[in-house]
């Protein structure tokens, strides 16, 4: 079992000056925690994997390719691989979890 405490992510992402925190990688998947402060610019480019984002907390609208929606807590996005996609209009800090399968290369 590999368990994990969110504070104690967000500690770790934040101690090592980075919006990324990669914390669990396996043969099928990897997670982090990404993290855009209220008003930042979401540098994202389009991934090779499939993604799911779980937001953990804060506002913000997301869009993916053709289509935005407001996103907050509690809300999960799926976003295909090669897909454009980035998160706007932040307007409490966002912290999301990230699923990438295959894992993140």
């Amino acid at each position: 079992m590999k368990a994990f405490r969110l504070d104690e992510l967000e500690a770790e992402r934040a101690a090592n000056d980075g919006a990324y925190l990669q914390f669990l990688r396996e043969r099928n998947m990897s997670v982090g925690l990404y993290a855009l402060d209220a008003g930042a610019q979401d540098p994202q480019q389009p991934h090779h994997q499939d993604e799911v984002y779980f937001v953990v907390s804060g506002r913000a609208a997301i869009t993916v390719g053709m289509e935005t929606t407001q996103v907050s807590r509690g809300s999960v996005v799926y976003v295909p691989a090669g897909v454009a996609h980035k998160f706007h209009h932040i307007s409490e800090d966002l912290r999301v979890m990230v699923v990438f399968s295959p894992p993140e290369s």
